[in-house]
């Protein structure tokens, strides 16, 4: 749900009844990037803002809120640290902040039961099961993973919208590079060459485990992280590349990358308006 803080500021927040549900989301590839993306081309594309609003909440709804909270620090385990060390990012101008200041930024409407001294911190979980239980899963995990699938946990709904058309921004920035190539000049090229630099991330951290045979394990401690890995896999694959439909404007994946439409129906719609612009034209 939406809700405004005191300070005007909306946020998204878990719904009284919302319960967390622990999935892989590599697993959830491809549909999970072109959800997102498509969600950041209704921005892109001028969507009236219920629109916008309410296709963000049905992803949050989904798969969840970003984990912004642990994405945009240096490291997620910053509750390790005395300070939360930033890099440059679209949200906070900071290089760093007290810790306590950095987490007020995510639970504006409760604080969580939390004291900490130095780079000693300690919380409590008491009075629900669940968040009990969820605490202990991710007993291993960084602290402020755990934190932020607690009930109290939010995210500026601005911020979480801005993420969406990053992303949108960042797909059409290549799709019009390789299109228009041709058609601009060398300044056009390197601004977009520039945008595309821009996009960019703290890479996630792995780890080996030894199955049937040895097994890269990348550690998100973020949906946005593991969106944008995958995204970025998925911008680079010639086989089966992302495309903008011509004429709904949705992102889809192609088998082949000179096509240009998301179903057969998009095509015959794309054709028929054609052909009736064309007559019009003809009449006048």
């Amino acid at each position: 749900t939406v809700k405004t803080a005191a300070d005007g500021k909306r946020y998204i927040t878990p719904g009284k009844n919302a319960k967390p549900d622990i999935y892989n989301p590599l697993k959830e590839a491809p549909g999970i990037v072109l959800d997102a993306l498509n969600v950041g081309m209704l921005m892109m594309n001028r969507s009236p803002e219920d629109e916008v609003q309410k296709a963000i909440l049905e992803f949050v709804t989904h798969y969840g809120l970003l984990g912004l909270m642990t994405a945009l620090p240096t490291t997620p385990s910053f509750m390790d640290y005395e300070k939360v060390y930033l890099p440059k990012n679209h949200f906070i101008k900071a290089e760093s902040m007290e810790t306590e200041d950095y987490l007020a930024l995510f639970y504006p409407f409760d604080q969580l039961d939390l004291v900490k001294k130095g780079i000693e911190s300690s919380w409590s979980v008491s009075g629900d099961n669940m968040m009990v239980a969820l605490t202990m899963t991710f007993a291993s995990e960084p602290m402020a993973k755990t934190m932020s699938f607690q009930r109290e946990y939010a995210e500026a709904y601005d911020w979480v919208a801005q993420q969406f058309k990053d992303w949108a921004f960042t797909l059409t920035t290549s799709i019009l590079y390789y299109n228009d190539y041709d058609l601009i000049d060398e300044d056009t090229r390197n601004l977009y060459r520039k945008g595309m630099a821009a996009f960019g991330g703290i890479a996630p951290s792995y780890h080996i485990e030894l199955l049937d045979k040895p097994t890269i394990y990348w550690d998100f401690h973020s949906l946005l992280l593991g969106v944008q890995m995958m995204f970025s896999f998925m911008l680079v694959d010639g086989e089966k590349p992302l495309r903008l439909c011509k004429h709904c404007q949705k992102v889809f994946l192609s088998s082949r990358s000179n096509s240009a439409f998301c179903s057969p129906r998009c095509k015959n719609q794309y054709n028929v308006y054609k052909s009736r612009g064309k007559k019009n034209s003809d009449e006048d």
